[in-house]
């Protein structure tokens, strides 16, 4: 094997690069959170579970002899970044992150753009409205405050307890979601509103496309600040740096 990488993964990309670097003889491992029930099968071996902060995380990168730590979580994971950035930084273990560009709105799109999910709810307004929410099943509890709107709730997982809340359906899929799907959707649902988060990519861009199309609002939550640290914008940039750095 060429070198030791641990992975911080969650994340479709994480999966296609654990094969990518696998196939070309690293010895990966890959670390999940452990948020999610039934995940994907993965190609390399795994981990789940956190650190214990950037301290417990830099202490393992240490101890188990990775030579390079690859931060190819969601672009929302912001709090498991800033410790990535950080255990690097403490343990002498260089980083590189995958950062998938975001979307950008094209003729045509019409999106009000928010920066957390208890500002999506209040972007709804006072007047019930039929929501489309594609968002993480642990990032739900402030639909609460506003139980006059009809949700539709789309996870990977059952939303156990479901919310608290009078008009609610709740269905499990996993990506990718082509936009001819999503639109069949949109309109059986009668959706007036969408929300969601801007996560780039190819896999969940169908609902996009198809709001545009069906000439359909969204509640657009933008990403957080992430650590500086050097980062590819796809699998193949990543695999190029992790050949830089470990020769």
């Amino acid at each position: 094997m060429k070198a030791s990488i641990l992975i911080l993964g969650g994340t479709t990309e994480a999966r296609q690069l654990a094969a990518h670097l696998a196939a070309e003889g690293f010895d990966c491992l890959l670390s999940l959170a452990g948020r999610t029930k039934t995940p994907a099968a993965q190609p390399v071996p795994v981990r789940v579970g956190g650190f214990g902060g950037a301290e417990g995380l830099a202490d393992f990168l240490r101890t188990s002899g990775f030579r390079l730590m690859v931060d190819a979580t969601h672009p929302y994971a912001a709090r498991i970044s800033a410790n990535a950035a950080q255990a690097a930084a403490l343990s002498g273990v260089p980083v590189v992150a995958m950062r998938r560009p975001g979307w950008v709105p094209q003729m045509g799109d019409n999106w009000q753009s928010v920066d957390s999910v208890t500002a999506a709810v209040a972007a709804l307004g006072p007047a019930p409205r039929r929501v489309f929410v594609a968002l993480g099943r642990n990032e739900l509890l402030p639909f609460e405050r506003a139980p006059h709107h009809h949700y539709l709730i789309r996870s990977v997982d059952p939303v156990e307890p479901p919310l608290a809340v009078p008009q609610a359906d709740y269905f499990t899929a996993r990506g990718p979601f082509v936009e001819a799907d999503e639109r069949t959707l949109l309109e059986a649902q009668r959706v007036e509103v969408i929300v969601c988060k801007n996560s780039g990519g190819d896999a969940a861009y169908g609902k996009i496309a198809a709001a545009r199309t069906l000439g359909l609002p969204v509640v657009m939550i933008e990403r957080p600040a992430l650590p500086d640290v050097p980062a590819g914008e796809n699998v193949e940039a990543v695999v190029a740096r992790v050949r830089q750095v470990l020769g």
